[in-house]
């Protein structure tokens, strides 16, 4: 059974990405006023101190294990969390000099969502 949310915000404009990388805007799900409302952020995160917004390619994915004790992703963690839906996503593999994508998606087809941070 999946759980129904009321989504607000600008939604009339998303398309499918085939790959959606970093530095592109995603669409991501916010709770402003008690609201879930659907916004476009860009894919990288900037922290306040960042003197290069430049910083925003290299942080790209948090780990749940060690992103409270990491001063890029603290405040962001304890205050602006977000989900990021999506179909599925990709992992790479080796295969000799080769490397594979190989999509992971659930097998029933419904959508899934990751969990992320933003910041202003």
């Amino acid at each position: 059974m999946h759980a129904l949310l009321r989504i607000t915000g600008p939604a009339a404009n998303l398309r499918p990405h085939y790959n959606l990388a970093p530095s592109q805007d995603a669409a991501v799900v916010r709770s402003e006023n008690g609201e879930h409302r659907l916004s476009m952020l860009r894919w990288g995160l900037v922290p306040a101190w960042a003197k290069d917004p430049g910083i925003g390619h290299k942080l790209i994915n948090a780990r749940a294990e060690t992103a409270a004790a990491k001063p890029a992703f603290r405040a962001a963690l304890s205050k602006r969390r977000c989900l990021v839906p999506a179909d599925g996503f990709y992992e790479w593999r080796r295969e000799g000099s080769l490397r594979q994508p190989w999509l992971i998606a659930r097998r029933d087809g419904a959508p899934m969502a990751f969990a992320g941070l933003w910041k202003h």
